[in-house]
């Protein structure tokens, strides 16, 4: 089945389901799990003054790190290895399928919705791109709330 896993996850609750369907999947393969979290800085900071500004990147950032905490907890709570990867990339997608081809994955997991508003403007669909230049299988995982 699957030996590497990569999934997308910016800390939302709609990425939570992507990576929780991705932790299935390496809990059940005995998969190593490697979750891609980017902050975009530039995109999410907009055109706020300095010290507005440097705020709100201070907060992404601890947000990252509460997200990223949680998640390799999870992990660990159910014996799925993982490493997570907060690349400098500006592009979600580009940072996604190059991990992915950085540890070889054989399969990408990413929500079919996330980002909305400017950010999905500005940065795209992250499922469509990654689909066109994914090295490997992708699973777009539904993430509408039932």
């Amino acid at each position: 089945m699957y030996k590497v896993i990569v999934v997308g996850t910016d800390g939302s609750e709609r990425a939570s389901v992507a990576y929780r369907h991705a932790l299935e999947l390496a809990k059940m393969s005995g998969a190593e799990l490697h979750a891609v979290q980017v902050v975009h800085l530039a995109v999410k900071a907009g055109f706020a003054d300095s010290s507005g500004g440097q705020l709100e990147v201070d907060q992404m950032r601890e947000h990252a790190e509460r997200s990223n905490a949680a998640l390799v907890a999870e992990a660990e709570r159910q014996g799925v290895s993982v490493q997570v990867h907060n690349p400098g990339a500006a592009d979600v997608a580009d940072a996604l399928i190059s991990v992915a081809e950085d540890v070889g994955a054989d399969l990408i997991v990413v929500g079919n919705r996330g980002m909305s508003g400017m950010s999905r403007f500005v940065l795209g669909s992250v499922p469509n791109k990654v689909s066109h230049h994914a090295p490997c299988s992708l699973l777009i995982v539904n993430t509408e709330p039932n």
